[in-house]
């Protein structure tokens, strides 16, 4: 049995096989392109004066996660009200919480400004995508 086959007798995988299936050729390109790439994310719409939440449920520096619409809505300062979509640009997964003045996405670990949903820490390449809204009484509605 040469050196390169296990006690099998299958070829073990060798050094240039490794550095291939490691790169992403041959058996590795599947579990590689799983988590590749920028997804096509766009901000949720509704219409001018639709309520998304209660102003008063979103603390100062934090934000609220809303399902229906899928957004995130922040109070970076008191009394400034902003809105993201709350679909992530890396793998479309939903964020999952806003903490330390950022939004979190679990899945990959992106993290996302309170202020502007600039990329504060990838994978994630792209922001996320801006809702306008207004504060119209006691509510955050879109603008």
């Amino acid at each position: 049995m040469s050196p390169r086959e296990r006690s099998s007798g299958t070829p073990a995988l060798g050094r240039r096989g490794f550095v291939r299936v490691a790169a992403g050729g041959a058996a590795g390109a599947p579990l590689l392109a799983a988590c590749g790439g920028e997804t096509e994310v766009s901000a949720p719409e509704g219409a001018p004066g639709e309520v998304i939440v209660a102003a008063a449920d979103v603390p100062v520096g934090g934000g609220v996660i809303v399902d229906a619409p899928a957004v995130v809505v922040t109070q970076p300062e008191e009394g400034t009200f902003k809105a993201f979509s709350s679909i992530c640009t890396h793998q479309s997964c939903k964020v999952t919480q806003v903490e330390d003045r950022a939004i979190v996405c679990q899945c990959h670990r992106s993290l996302f400004s309170i202020d502007d949903g600039a990329v504060l820490d990838g994978p994630a390449e792209e922001p996320l995508p801006e809702v306008a809204v207004a504060v119209d009484g006691t509510d955050v509605t879109f603008a």
